[in-house]
């Protein structure tokens, strides 16, 4: 796509109030091949204003309506579905075949699936003698991260949209050209003007002046739990709500009994997953001892499939490519054993980082306790099943997870004790309609299906 010089608002590209720009770098190269206006707190204020504008005519649509405006968008995002992945591609890096996958095709089920909800929804009950209105909160701050850059626009866009909220969006610096992209789609599927906005800039200037503005009535943060307490501060001062998605360290539980050779490989295939950039990635695997051995050769074998540049692309920047090679070095450094990858580049250009796998790694190592963000495994060895649930719970994060067993019942009792937002059984699939959140330091809310819809909802009662 070609890439705007101005900003979305209103229902149409405006000049930036400033003459700031962000350049946008290919991760593979180290090129720049683009560049976006760097937003100010006059952009973002010119966006709140249009989106306050719209509130009140948005809100009072009827949600039929709505669930056809995106119903509409959905359909857009499918056809241009390739445009998408290309670019998603060029600005974080990913290999085409995952972003045309993932990065392309889950939005449009997620779109899918508001344009569903919005029109099923009970947005009023009756309870005794009082009808219960869920209405609305109002005007909603998205700032979205880039690892997963569409998906988490739209998961945060088609909830506020279906509830009747308007919006004004602050896309990752790394990769604003697919937020250009949405809003080109916002404007063809022909929603109002004013109803979603587009201000690219940096976090702490354009991001820190939505989060602060006064005619914001929610804040939907996705990205580092450091960023997201600055975020609830901020909005705690003006009492706004918050939704914020965060870090997570999850455990991938492997019980006795378990299909070893299927939860290693899914679980490698978990971690190196968008070069480990998921938040909510299994990044630490936990094998009783008996079969440790074995699982680690198992890992060793299923890391080498991940060739850099072809089954698995680079890190997304240079900040980011120093920091998963430090934690690579820390870990060496605390005495875990290196058996797959370490911190020699693959590539001389890009910031490529090779598939690594640790094992003999105790739970209070750094590489045990703190989000690396990048495809990097720890394995840990357990001795029974409550040392297993201790390591699991043992961080100050609580996102995902996953546990194997000999059969769901095993596995099912023990996540019902783990301290995570989400846990997969045995290798379930992924459910775009499930909540998604965390416990403890992973962050307050939840996306995804109804519960991401009523997060933008708030509660009036009538008597009568």
């Amino acid at each position: 796509m070609k890439p705007h010089d101005g900003m979305y608002i209103d229902g149409d590209w405006r000049p930036a109030a400033g003459s700031g720009t962000i350049d946008v770098v290919n991760p593979a190269d180290e090129q720049v091949f683009a560049t976006v206006p760097a937003g100010t707190a006059d952009d973002v204020d010119a966006a709140v204003r249009a989106a306050r504008a719209a509130f009140r005519g948005w809100a009072a649509t009827p949600p039929a309506e709505r669930a056809a405006r995106i119903a509409a968008l959905r359909d857009v995002l499918a056809a241009r579905s390739e445009e998408i992945a290309e670019t998603v591609t060029a600005e974080l890096g990913a290999p085409l075949a995952f972003s045309r996958a993932v990065h392309a095709g889950l939005p449009v089920a997620v779109a899918g699936s508001y344009a569903e909800l919005a029109a099923a929804h009970p947005f009023e009950e009756r309870i005794g003698n009082s009808t219960v209105l869920h209405e609305p909160v109002g005007v909603v701050g998205a700032i979205t991260p880039w690892n997963y850059p569409l998906h988490q626009i739209v998961a945060k866009v088609a909830p506020a949209l279906a509830a009747g909220c308007t919006v004004v969006l602050k896309p990752a610096e790394d990769t604003p050209l697919v937020a250009q992209l949405f809003a080109e789609a916002v404007h063809e599927a022909g929603l109002p003007a004013g109803v979603f906005n587009l201000v690219t800039g940096l976090g702490p200037v354009a991001g820190q002046a939505l989060a602060a503005h006064e005619d914001v009535d929610l804040v939907s943060f996705t990205g580092s739990t450091a960023v997201g307490r600055q975020i609830a501060a901020t909005a705690g001062a003006a009492v706004k709500r918050v939704a914020l998605e965060l870090g997570g360290k999850s455990a991938n539980v492997v019980l006795p009994g378990a299909d070893l050779a299927k939860a290693v490989n899914v679980g490698v295939a978990n971690v190196m997953s968008n070069t480990g950039q998921t938040c909510s990635a299994w990044t630490r695997m936990l094998v009783h001892r008996e079969r440790y051995e074995e699982a680690v050769a198992l890992a060793v074998t299923a890391a080498a499939k991940y060739v850099p540049g072809e089954r698995i692309g680079p890190v997304v920047n240079a900040r980011q490519h120093e920091r998963v090679l430090g934690y690579i070095a820390k870990g060496v450094e605390e005495g875990a054993r290196l058996v797959a990858g370490g911190t020699e580049v693959p590539r001389t250009r890009g910031y490529w980082v090779s598939p690594t796998v640790f094992a003999d790694v105790t739970a209070e190592m750094t590489i045990a306790q703190e989000e690396i963000f990048g495809p990097v495994l720890s394995i840990l060895a357990y001795e029974d099943e409550e040392d297993a649930l201790r390591i699991a719970n043992g961080t100050v994060y609580g996102l995902a997870g996953a546990v194997w067993a000999g059969d769901d019942a095993a596995a099912v009792a023990f996540a019902r004790r783990m301290d995570t937002g989400q846990v997969d059984i045995n290798g379930g699939r992924f459910n775009p309609l499930a909540p998604f959140g965390g416990y403890k330091q992973s962050g307050v809310g939840r996306e995804l299906g109804p519960h991401g819809l009523t997060e933008y909802l708030q509660t009036k009662s009538l008597q009568f």
